[in-house]
């Protein structure tokens, strides 16, 4: 694999950075191709990238970094199949949960297209029989409530779906618990009858130490008012782990597979997706899933120069290594989309937040941004004045539907013109003789961002936005030399947490802990 920093469209980068110093959008939109030249769409999504620091000098350099990255390469080998989680010596194929049947991908000598439809088809039949109230609880009655306990991916990705496609949700209602914190599941509980909710319980191992523990106090809560048989009507499983599932008292037919060439953080378009296909329907599913498909084959097969993800990825590196510019931020004008960010931030930092390349090397440069956001236009009335004015410029995505929802067309024409409206502050600014001599009322401008328009919140036009993000960590994980797929910061926390507990359990305090966890101990259990 190539080395970053000895490429020579890394050191031409260096150079036309230098040269930037004095680029100004204000005046780079005198030229009346500038947004034409610099905008793509898919499937009636617009993706306007003209207000970045960009010139056709800068985008010709960028795409051939990524080919000298061998980007291209990575990609094939990725929807092929190839292991390409090294660590983890796994396939990472979210896409083929996505892709038409007839499609062959192959995992160690298995066609895995077959598995991936049958899932399909447990996930139709299920969600149908509890749609249609054919799937009763343990009194007769049908299910009214659905609270799906799991956490990061098998949280994250489903809770924003659900709320995204809140128009079109016409089933059970659907609850989230993920918090070791008591006061998630027990707040949850106390609105729910016994007899009418469904439990999903989403672990890939059944052993996930907050999953399980949330799925025992709702086993206990069941049984409080329920036979031992109930559990078998009441709780099903996204699991692999047939022994644990069986012990735990859920019925064979209720256990919904996936592999392990399924990430968490790229779940939802598995049986993680179970929630979903509740809350919506499985045609509406269906249709998530074909959204991010057509993301997938424009993703294979469109030029560098012209293909969404690739822009995406590449602009968020030219402004991490190159500008030195350390955080990305999501605006969504709809409030819909309000967990856009809080699932992008898993996704993105979770894959590429790390400071070791492929090889086991440190690496010498910025890696992944810090991800941040919340719906306009209240982060107007927020974080809005550091983003304007602070030193450091902040790279932004403004999102919003064309058509909207609800018929308050009033309330949409604001939306839209704050949305317009700050974009065109943020490249443009404010000049001195513009804001009558007042300095603080002075913006540079040169603030750059994206503007994407979907034409409305469609399941469809849903899948193909989260697919567009998907492909742009990837990308950046190829040219950043990183293994996007696995998560080691993840799990020291987890590894040092099972003695604390112990400790605070048995109120014995360690004495070779740290001076300071000694203290919080100390603190918390006497």
């Amino acid at each position: 694999m190539p080395y970053l920093p000895d490429t020579p469209e890394y050191t031409k980068l260096s150079a036309h950075k230098d040269e930037m110093e004095h680029f100004s959008l204000r005046s780079a939109f005198t030229s009346s191709r500038r947004f034409e030249d610099l905008s793509l769409s898919l499937s009636g999504v617009l993706f306007d990238f003209s207000k970045h620091l960009i010139t056709d000098d800068t985008k010709y350099t960028l795409m051939s970094l990524a080919r000298s990255m061998n980007l291209e390469a990575a990609r094939d080998q990725m929807f092929a199949g190839a292991k390409i989680n090294n660590t983890e010596d796994r396939a990472v194929l979210h896409t083929a949960l996505r892709a038409p049947q007839d499609t062959a991908v192959m995992v160690d000598g298995e066609n895995i297209m077959p598995f991936v439809h049958q899932v399909l088809e447990q996930m139709k039949a299920f969600s149908q029989s509890v749609r249609n109230g054919e799937h009763k609880g343990y009194s007769g009655k049908a299910i009214t409530d659905v609270v799906n306990i799991g956490i990061g991916g098998s949280d994250l990705g489903p809770r924003f779906v659900t709320d995204a496609l809140v128009d079109v949700c016409s089933g059970p209602k659907v609850h989230f618990v993920s918090n070791v914190d008591g006061f998630d599941m027990s707040s949850t509980l106390g609105k729910l009858s016994p007899d009418t909710t469904l439990f999903i319980v989403a672990s890939k191992t059944f052993t996930t130490e907050e999953t399980m523990l949330n799925a025992q106090v709702a086993k206990d809560w069941l049984l409080q008012s329920a036979p031992p048989e109930a559990i078998g009507k009441h709780f099903v499983a996204l699991s692999t782990n047939k022994e644990a599932v069986s012990k735990f008292g859920i019925l064979e037919q209720n256990m919904f597979p996936f592999r392990d060439w399924v990430g968490g953080r790229y779940s939802l378009w598995s049986a993680i997706g179970l929630s979903i296909a509740l809350a919506v329907g499985f045609d509406h599913f269906r249709a998530l899933l074909d959204g991010a498909h057509a993301m997938d084959t424009h993703f294979q097969t469109a030029p560098l120069d012209k293909n969404i993800p690739v822009m995406m990825a590449m602009l968020g590196v030219w402004y991490v290594n190159f500008w030195d510019y350390p955080a990305h931020l999501l605006l969504p004008y709809d409030t819909r989309l309000g967990k856009i960010a809080k699932f992008t931030q898993q996704m993105d930092m979770e894959s590429n937040g790390k400071a070791v390349d492929r090889e086991g090397n440190i690496v010498p440069y910025a890696t992944g941004p810090v991800i941040f956001g919340e719906p306009g236009t209240d982060s107007q009335h927020s974080f809005m004045q550091l983003v304007h004015q602070s030193p450091t410029p902040i790279p932004a995505d403004f999102i919003i539907c064309k058509k909207p929802s609800h018929r308050l067309k009033e309330n949409h024409d604001c939306l839209m013109a704050n949305f317009l409206a700050q974009t065109r502050a943020l490249a443009i600014g404010q000049t001195l003789d513009e804001a009558e001599s007042d300095t603080s009322r002075v913006f540079t401008g040169n603030r750059p961002t994206t503007s994407i328009i979907l034409p409305e919140l469609t399941p469809f036009h849903l899948g193909l936005l989260i697919a567009a993000y998907e492909h742009k960590v990837f990308v950046q994980g190829v040219i950043w030399n990183l293994n996007s797929y696995d998560q080691p910061g993840v799990e020291l926390g987890k590894k040092l947490a099972k003695p604390l507990r112990a400790t605070i359990e048995s109120k014995n305090i360690d004495p070779s802990f740290d001076g300071s966890t000694k203290g919080l101990l100390e603190f918390l259990i006497k």
